[in-house]
């Protein structure tokens, strides 16, 4: 059974960092690309992040360059997206997805002061 169970959200003021986690069973993650998208109240889904299998291949939205940072620990099992500078428009949940379209129920993620 294929579970994608991400955390690390939460409330953050503008200018803060978060961490989230997405750590993925049931099937073989080390050769899985995997994404990070999210998607806002009334918006449409954005692709975020993505990482290849062995990072070999890592892209960014342009509304998150120089911000944010994916990385993976095929060893855990782990996907991660380290959120710095943040700002309210980064509102949003943020969820994994793996190659095979599984994905994970999401973590909130609120910038507000």
């Amino acid at each position: 059974q294929v579970q994608l169970v991400e955390s690390g959200g939460g409330l953050v003021q503008p200018g803060g960092s978060l961490r989230l986690s997405c750590v993925a069973s049931g099937f073989i993650f080390s050769a899985s690309v995997m994404k990070w998208y999210r998607q806002a109240p009334g918006k449409e889904r954005e692709l975020v992040a993505y990482i290849g299998t062995r990072d070999g291949a890592i892209n960014y939205a342009d509304s998150v360059k120089a911000r944010f940072t994916i990385s993976r620990d095929n060893a855990k099992n782990t996907l991660y997206l380290r959120m710095n500078s943040l700002n309210p428009e980064d509102t949003a949940v943020y969820y994994c997805q793996s190659t095979a379209g599984y994905r994970g129920q999401g973590t909130q993620v609120t910038v507000s002061s």
